[in-house]
C-alpha cells in the first residue's frame, strides 16, 4: 500500500564524491518498503519544478521509521536537495513499483552493482535469508558506494573499476562472469546500475541457462503509471513478440528471460 507522507529530514550528509545520505522519518512509509521499491520526492521551496523526483530506497533503519536514500548530484533538483538540513521537511509518495524477490533459502544470492546501483540494492542484501555475493563496480574508486555496509551485513564484496583504482580492472559483469564459473549453489542474480551493464548481466545469466532480476533504472514523471514516460520492452505472455510496460508500475525490476534489448 502506498502512502502520502510528510517526512522530517533527520540527516543529510555527503557520503563521497558527488554522493549523499539523506535520512528521513517517514513511519507508513519506512514500515511498509520492500527492496528494489523507490518513492517520488516533492522538495520544500522548489515550486518552479512542479514534478517529484523519484529515488530507490537503500536502507530502514531499526527503528523501522526512518528510511534512507542515497543521491547524486546532478542537476538542480538534486543540489536543492542536497542543501536541505535537518528538521526540514519534504513530502513523499510511496513505497512504488515493483520491488526484488527474496531470495529463497539454500540459493547464492549475486548482487551486481554498477554506480548508484549500489544503494538500490543495498536493502536486498541486508534482508536476505542467506548471506550475498555483491559486485560492486564504478568508473573509479570514488564511485563505489556503501563496502563497508554491505560487509556489515554479512554480505561477500568484489570491486572493480574502469581504471583500476580500486579491485579488479575492468567491469563488474566480468567478476559475474567468473563467480558463475565457480558453479554456485542456485545462483539467484539481481542487478542495478546502467542499462550496458543491465545488458552484459542479462546476456551472462541466459547463456548459462539462467534468469536474473533487474532494476531498470529509467526516466520517470508521474510514478504512478498514468504518463507512460517510462516504458521499457517486456516479452508478451505468449513469447511472441514485446510490449511496452511501466517500470514506474510494473517494474522496476523485471526478469532478464523478458526483457528485450534489441
Amino acid at each position: 500500500m502506498k502512502h502520502q507522507e510528510t517526512a522530517r529530514i533527520v540527516a543529510n550528509r555527503r557520503l563521497n564524491g558527488a554522493y549523499y545520505q539523506i535520512d528521513l522519518r517517514t513511519p507508513q512509509i519506512a514500515a511498509a518498503v520492500q527492496p528494489g521499491q523507490f518513492v517520488h520526492v516533492q522538495y520544500p521551496d522548489f515550486a518552479h519544478r512542479l514534478l517529484r523526483r523519484p529515488f530507490s530506497v537503500c536502507d530502514v533503519d531499526a527503528s523501522g521509521e526512518i528510511l534512507r536514500i542515497v543521491y547524486k548530484v546532478v542537476g538542480e533538483g538534486t543540489a536543492h536537495m542536497a542543501g536541505l538540513a535537518a528538521g526540514q521537511c519534504v513530502d513523499l509518495l510511496g513505497p512504488l513499483g515493483r520491488g526484488f524477490t527474496l531470495p529463497a533459502p539454500g540459493s547464492t544470492p549475486v548482487i551486481v552493482a554498477g554506480g548508484y546501483g549500489a544503494a538500490a540494492t543495498y536493502l536486498l542484501a541486508a534482508r536476505s535469508p542467506v548471506p550475498a555475493h555483491v559486485l560492486i563496480g564504478g568508473r573509479t574508486a570514488e564511485d563505489l558506494l556503501l563496502l563497508e555496509a554491505f560487509a556489515a551485513a554479512g554480505a561477500r564484496v568484489e570491486v572493480s573499476t574502469d581504471d583500476g583504482s580500486r579491485g579488479h580492472r575492468g567491469v563488474v559483469t566480468d567478476l559475474l562472469v567468473r563467480l558463475l564459473g565457480t558453479r554456485p549453489a542456485a545462483p539467484a542474480v539481481y542487478a542495478c546500475g546502467p542499462n550496458p551493464m543491465l545488458r552484459a548481466v542479462c546476456a551472462a545469466v541466459l547463456a548459462r541457462g539462467l534468469d536474473a532480476e533487474v532494476s531498470l533504472d529509467h526516466a520517470m514523471c508521474c510514478g504512478v503509471g498514468a504518463c507512460f514516460t517510462c516504458v521499457v520492452r517486456q516479452k508478451t505472455a505468449d513469447g511472441a513478440g514485446w510490449e511496452y510496460r511501466r517500470t514506474c508500475l510494473d517494474g522496476p525490476v523485471f526478469r532478464a528471460s523478458q526483457t528485450v534489448w534489441e
